[in-house]
């Protein structure tokens, strides 16, 4: 066994999407290489429906495949091909925009006017840069879940996870998406495949994840193995952790326990020229889409 540690922990920073949609972007536009094969991740977790109702109306996606859990509130969403469609409490959704497709996806909040859920975008490999577009939609009822003795709850929103696994399928990126709880002051090990990039994004409560070395002087006094663990700072709502190599990671919860999405797939490690929600290997490729969208040719028909 080999622990990753924490390399870095960031705060997800405030912006505005769509036709005036706040919410706090985690990563994207900057460094994809660093979250390769991540591009962009939102938090759109929101109270006030004045900062969402205008949603996001029309727009384009090429090269990329979209993943859009939601916790609660729902969003209808629409394309260019003619699928339309109602995410609720705890769905999931998984847009496969391959060559081009036009959509918009408009938020409702629940009776409190809670808006919640998580976009993240993961890259295309050349050779399916030009794919069909494809949907899955899954609903809440259908994603596995884990109960463990300790109150440790895993939810397994793509992937699979001792033994169980999601009905999604196909995802260039391969990712495992898990939705972690963890009761409070308890210490648990999470195993990843040493091949894959990871990040930890804390949602609710706190914890710490063991770091490479010791930055506040304190030990947690044992593990479940009895081994002393190096800990990083208390992290709490909306924090970014990545993750060096390894194949587990250790997290303790604070005292009121912790939430977290723990993701990681494998790296495509191909050039990126990206403009907003189109994303190719070259910058050519990135004038052609353009080009598609003004010559009204960007929907490509599939045999």
């Amino acid at each position: 066994m080999s622990f990753r540690p924490v390399t870095s922990t960031t705060s997800a920073k405030p912006t505005m999407e769509g036709a005036g949609v706040k919410l706090h972007r985690a990563f994207g536009f900057h460094e994809p290489d660093r979250f390769d094969p991540f591009l962009l991740f939102d938090d759109f977790r929101n109270e006030h429906p004045e900062d969402y109702k205008h949603g996001f109306p029309w727009h384009p996606h090429r090269g990329i495949e979209t993943i859009t859990y939601v916790l609660s509130g729902t969003v209808e969403h629409g394309d260019s091909l003619g699928n339309t469609g109602t995410l609720a409490d705890g769905d999931l959704q998984l847009m496969t925009a391959g060559s081009g497709i036009l959509h918009q996806e408009m938020p409702e909040g629940n009776e409190q006017g809670q808006m919640h859920g998580f976009q993240l975008w993961a890259n295309l490999p050349s050779a399916l840069k030009m794919t069909q577009p494809r949907y899955q939609d899954i609903q809440a009822k259908d994603l596995p879940s884990l109960q463990e003795d300790d109150g440790t709850e895993i939810k397994i929103i793509i992937g699979d996870y001792q033994g169980k696994a999601s009905p999604v399928d196909g995802i260039a990126a391969d990712p495992q998406y898990l939705d972690v709880f963890v009761p409070a002051n308890i210490t648990k090990r999470l195993k990843i495949d040493t091949y894959r990039r990871a990040f930890a994004y804390i949602f609710e409560g706190a914890c710490q994840f063991k770091a490479a070395s010791d930055p506040t002087g304190v030990l947690v006094e044992k593990s479940v193995d009895g081994e002393e663990l190096h800990l990083a700072d208390l992290s709490g709502n909306r924090t970014l952790v990545q993750f060096g190599t390894g194949d587990e990671i250790v997290v303790r919860a604070g005292p009121e326990g912790v939430r977290f999405l723990l993701v990681s797939g494998t790296p495509i490690q191909e050039p990126i020229a990206w403009h907003g929600p189109i994303v190719m290997n070259t910058q050519a490729e990135l004038q052609q889409a353009m080009q598609d969208l003004q010559n009204n040719s960007f929907i490509k028909a599939h045999g």
